[in-house]
């Protein structure tokens, strides 16, 4: 059985491969725990589609300040030189390719980088795209954060996206609590395994033709 790792050690991990300077959205649920995990030694400045640049990790229960929160509605605290503005210029920042790096959920993603995020399609299913699409089409750089299974087994990595879409080849890398993947013309690329986890447990997994960085 492959050796899986916890959302924590994701989270570092993600946060290990933001490069010093990028501007960065972390998408509502576990992406936020990347903020947790930033590397001292870098000045990564967080944005937020609520509208503010420059926030930080989460407070101390008692240092919460209710007037800042992030677009999940969490409690999160603020950097030297942070700034805040509507959340129209927010969206602005990101429909206009400001962003260098967004993490995201995911549903399924497919090999060629579609990303589906927002709904199962499923008739009592609650949509919930928030400001998913135009993050995936702006940011430079989309990180995807996800479990590899779903809850019954089935793997979120796919040929063909069978949910509705966020995004049209816009993944560049996916993050998992099993291996790394490169989002490729080739497909997807195996460029780390968690564990004891081996190719062809992935491939088994997944059902897909998995690649291994060279």
């Amino acid at each position: 059985m492959a050796t899986r790792i916890s959302r924590e050690e994701l989270a570092r991990r993600i946060a290990a491969d933001i490069p010093d300077g990028a501007v960065v959205n972390l998408g509502i649920g576990a992406p936020t725990l990347v903020a947790d995990y930033l590397p001292e030694d870098r000045e990564i400045i967080l944005h937020t589609e609520n509208g503010m640049l420059a926030m930080g990790p989460k407070p101390a229960p008692d240092r919460v300040d209710p007037d800042l929160i992030n677009a999940g509605k969490q409690p999160v605290t603020e950097l030297p030189g942070a700034a805040y503005f509507h959340h129209a210029d927010s969206f602005a920042m990101m429909r206009g390719g400001h962003l260098d790096v967004c993490v995201l959920g995911a549903f399924q993603v497919s090999q060629s980088g579609d990303l589906a995020n927002w709904s199962t399609g499923a008739p009592d299913a609650i949509p919930a795209v928030g400001g998913a699409m135009d993050l995936a089409i702006g940011a430079k750089a989309v990180y995807v954060m996800t479990d590899l299974l779903t809850r019954d087994g089935t793997a979120k990595l796919v040929t063909e996206c069978s949910y509705p879409l966020t995004g049209v080849g816009c993944v560049t890398r996916v993050y998992t609590d099993h291996a790394v993947f490169d989002v490729t013309a080739r497909g997807f690329v195996v460029t780390e395994l968690f564990g004891d986890t081996t190719l062809a447990e992935l491939r088994e997994l997944t059902g897909l033709e998995l690649e291994e960085a060279e």
